[in-house]
């Protein structure tokens, strides 16, 4: 599950290409698990050069896999995953973008033990912190201190999801009201993937009174949700294809969309979805075709491939890409590649188009990426 994970990061063209665009540096945070680092990049606001900062990577806990920053941009969360571990690091963020860690670290679950933290995902506000747990297959949910960014474990956390099944990916709406966690394994009468869904109260989880929805697809790894939180989007990943579920004011998920779930066997194993920030193009990371597809979407919400771009529609990557997250701006995207050259790769971003701007090698399989807005 160290593949998921899902934020990442951003490049400015140039100074000419870039009109309207903030001139304040932004800071880029990776997991490199294998190392057990945190990587940090200054991006140039004009270039979106990534510039890693002298001393770095640093030396973080055992199987490092995902990174958060608080929306105040004061504070970073790691978590950690492996043996002896299974915590949460709390990061004090630096004007200069270095970071200072703030121990103890913070145990998850009950004593810490064989949890496997692996996804961390944070409400809009800043005020929770959801931590999804593959090893005790349950949600971890944490209060934030404003103040310090200190973690404290919530009352009836952490909140247990149904046995048997394999959790992959989880995702907020856009209001913080509602969680869906998707999940492989037949239970129910789904197929292979199903999503669970719960309401959200002050961080508390309650599942909803059908807790439990098909997917329509097998591996459904991928997630992604309009800004609208109107449409929850869903790559299948062993299906080659996409569900479209329409999210209703209880939280429940609806089969309505008429073409849903979309094909994608032009591609395989769509793994990653990111929705951009206006809700108009859905990018998909097709780890078996190793590129991005981009889609516009219409007025039902259904994926319309961008015929614009390419004649494929998608855009080539490195092997195995596994994660998307656009800047701040808007400007570009980068992809987390975990194949054989382990790299982050930084596209230009025009009307839902990709031009291939730099490839940065780190190392080692990056699983996460973090920006400083």
């Amino acid at each position: 599950m160290l593949q998921k994970a899902l934020v990442l990061v951003l490049v400015v063209a140039s100074i000419a290409g870039c009109v309207g665009c903030s001139t304040t540096s932004h800071y880029v945070y990776a997991t490199v698990p294998a190392a057990n680092e945190l990587a940090i990049y200054r991006e140039d606001p004009y270039s979106g050069t990534l510039t890693e900062l002298a001393g770095t990577p640093y030396t973080v806990g055992d199987g490092a896999a995902s990174v958060v920053i608080h929306p105040s941009g004061k504070f970073l969360y790691v978590a950690n995953p492996g043996q002896n571990e299974n915590d949460i690091s709390l990061f004090d963020i630096l004007s200069n973008g270095y970071v200072n860690e703030i121990p103890p670290r913070t145990p998850v679950g009950i004593n810490g033990n064989a949890t496997q933290p692996v996804l961390l995902v944070m409400d809009p506000a800043g005020n929770y912190l959801y931590v999804m747990n593959t090893g005790s297959n349950n949600i971890s949910v944490f209060s934030i201190d404003s103040s310090n960014g200190a973690l404290s474990q919530i009352v009836g956390s952490p909140f247990q999801l149904s046995l048997g099944l394999t959790l992959l990916n989880m995702k907020l709406t856009p209001s913080g009201d509602f969680l869906y966690v998707s999940l492989s394994g037949a239970q129910q009468g789904t197929t292979n993937g199903s999503i669970a869904a719960f309401s959200v109260n002050a961080g508390v989880l309650q599942p909803l009174s059908t807790p439990l929805f098909s997917a329509d697809g097998e591996n459904p790894n991928g997630l992604a949700i309009d800004p609208s939180g109107t449409y929850l989007y869903v790559a299948n990943t062993q299906s080659n294809s996409i569900s479209i579920l329409t999210i209703l004011p209880s939280g429940a998920l609806a089969n309505n969309v008429q073409g849903s779930p979309l094909s994608t066997n032009t591609y395989n194993d769509p793994f990653s979805l990111l929705m951009d920030p206006k809700g108009q193009y859905l990018y998909v990371a097709n780890q078996g075709s190793s590129n991005v597809a981009v889609y516009s979407i219409g007025s039902t919400g259904l994926p319309v491939a961008l015929t614009t771009s390419t004649s494929a529609f998608a855009f080539a990557t490195e092997g195995s890409p596994s994660f998307l997250v656009e800047d701040p701006n808007g400007n570009y995207l980068f992809v987390g590649n975990q194949g054989s050259g382990a790299g982050i790769q930084a596209f230009g971003v025009s009307s839902g188009n990709l031009n291939p701007l730099h490839t940065y090698g780190v190392g080692n399989t990056p699983s996460s990426i973090a920006v400083t807005k």
